[in-house]
């Protein structure tokens, strides 16, 4: 894996991190109405959720990337199209992620609320099985690869997620939806970007 195809990583995976999608919206909200520390057990149960992503996609990825042959190609133009249909959807959103009410925690608590709320985030499923396999090489050595991409959007998702949750937690009055929006639209530009120029790339 080049540095390029790394850094080009981390910036797909920042973008698609702070866009208001279910995770955001439970860690925005929960801190809202119970405080910062709600929201970073929330961050907490993700992460562990993270991890039953990361072990699936070990076991499973690499081997079928080793057979993918001219597939590659096709499994990376779906991952550009991805970025790029999520980038037009958030440029048409409106910034409302902050007039969601939180749900009840379960009864394990704030951090089983989080674990629950990643398992069944279809956009991790999409980050691991379609979005991460673009930037592996397929010269190189596929389990490590896949390791140090998804130990880096673990670490991106745990930094703006605890973002999150302390500018909601002690400072929510900052988080108004405009600036919520702006978060929105830059996201949304750099996913279309992203996307663009993995389509590009192996031209």
């Amino acid at each position: 894996m080049t540095i390029e195809a790394y850094v080009a990583f981390c910036i797909a995976a920042i973008a698609i991190v702070i866009v208001p999608g279910p995770t955001v919206t439970i860690v925005i909200a929960n801190s809202l109405k119970h405080g910062a520390r709600a929201g970073l057990l929330n961050v907490a149960g993700t992460q562990a959720g993270l991890v039953v992503w990361m072990a699936i996609a070990i076991a499973g990825l690499a081997s079928a990337i080793t057979y993918m042959g001219v597939w590659f190609d096709v499994l990376r133009l779906a991952g550009a199209a991805y970025l790029i249909w999520l980038g037009i959807k958030l440029l048409r959103s409106k910034g409302d992620v902050l007039t969601q009410s939180a749900p009840a925690a379960p009864r394990g608590g704030f951090f089983l609320q989080g674990f629950v709320v990643i398992l069944s985030n279809p956009k991790v499923l999409l980050v691991f099985g379609a979005l991460i396999p673009q930037f592996i090489s397929p010269n190189g050595d596929y389990l490590n690869q896949l390791i140090l991409l998804g130990l880096s959007f673990m670490v991106i998702a745990t930094v703006f997620d605890s973002l999150y949750a302390f500018a909601a937690g002690n400072a929510g009055s900052w988080l108004s939806q405009k600036r919520v929006r702006f978060v929105e639209m830059s996201s949304g530009l750099c996913l279309i970007g992203g996307g663009i120029w993995l389509a590009l790339r192996g031209r």
